[in-house]
């Protein structure tokens, strides 16, 4: 049985490695090398070495669009946390003791599910969604109800100032959800004796909150806070259906992702594009290595 061990594991395997190897590895490889040309998608490219990178280092775009990633990196995690950690906390513990038993807010069951609904909707249904919400003139579902109150219409997109923070919103609506379902997850395995012991001893809900509720769901919280910080660099699908100009106006809402896409499909500058590819490629994978090393911490007993 041991000498077939190994021919077994290896015939196993086989067959998804090689699937791995020619859709994953291979791409990769093949936009790596294509960084390091001038191809235009037509003609075999040059090998020109690394100017691609330096033309990026010194792209005013590109260092604007990373602007822009960092904004989102601060903001969709942080706002997106909090919100769905008092949701599922209220949720599960929300509602006091009956019978002895912490339990949460009444209907509790069924706000989780109209919390999630928003996650199971397509990216290119949210543009089309919120461009009715965010339409600058009264017909907009917001600007309908501003102007009947007497005010000017908000430029949520046309407003260079306001464009990013309208589209930052619509990420935090679409991803809280998951992160209810996903808090309240590890908070049900949380023994509600603990609370009900934190509640004896006069706790206050907040001082569960910070005094239970976040040790306990630490490792929860780190991989949430990975999840939405490479979330925040892909951000291209919402970008580049609700916004004007596709990044727009005047480049306020461009990212990496739109600006991979402009260059390769309206400029057909396939090198410069997967120079920009392999810069968010690494940007994602330092942002995860960074932040999983940065939150890491003693896990505790219960």
């Amino acid at each position: 049985m041991r000498h077939g061990k190994y021919p077994f594991v290896i015939g196993f395997l086989a067959a998804p490695v090689t699937i791995y190897v020619v859709f994953v590895i291979a791409p990769y490889a093949q936009a790596f090398y294509m960084a390091l040309t001038n191809w235009r998608g037509l003609s075999p490219g040059q090998f020109i070495g690394l100017e691609n990178f330096t033309r990026l280092f010194q792209d005013d775009v590109f260092w604007k669009a990373l602007q822009h990633h960092g904004i989102l990196l601060l903001a969709l995690p942080l706002v997106t946390i909090i919100i769905a950690l008092f949701l599922a906390f209220m949720l599960n513990v929300g509602g006091g003791s009956k019978q002895g038993i912490m339990t949460g807010v009444w209907g509790s069951k069924f706000y989780r599910v109209v919390f999630f609904l928003p996650q199971v909707l397509a990216v290119a249904i949210l543009g089309v969604l919120f461009q009715s919400v965010y339409r600058p003139d009264g017909s907009g579902m917001i600007n309908s109800l501003v102007t009947k109150i007497g005010l000017e219409p908000i430029g949520f997109l046309i407003n260079p100032d306001l464009a990013l923070w309208s589209i930052i919103a619509v990420l935090v609506w679409q991803a809280v959800g998951f992160y209810v379902v996903l808090f309240s997850a590890g908070m049900s395995n949380i023994p509600k004796d603990i609370y009900e012991a934190a509640m004896l001893d006069g706790a206050t809900r907040m001082s569960m909150f910070f005094r239970v509720t976040l040790p306990l769901l630490w490792d929860t919280l780190q991989v949430a806070w990975v999840y939405l910080g490479i979330a925040a660099f892909d951000a291209f699908a919402i970008v580049q259906t609700l916004t004007v100009d596709q990044g727009g106006p005047d480049g306020s809402t461009t990212v990496i992702g739109m600006e991979i896409y402009r260059n390769a499909f309206t400029y057909s500058k396939y090198g410069y594009a997967s120079a920009m590819g392999v810069a968010l490629f690494f940007l994602t994978i330092t942002f995860a290595a960074l932040s999983l090393r940065v939150s890491r911490r003693e896990s505790v007993e219960m």
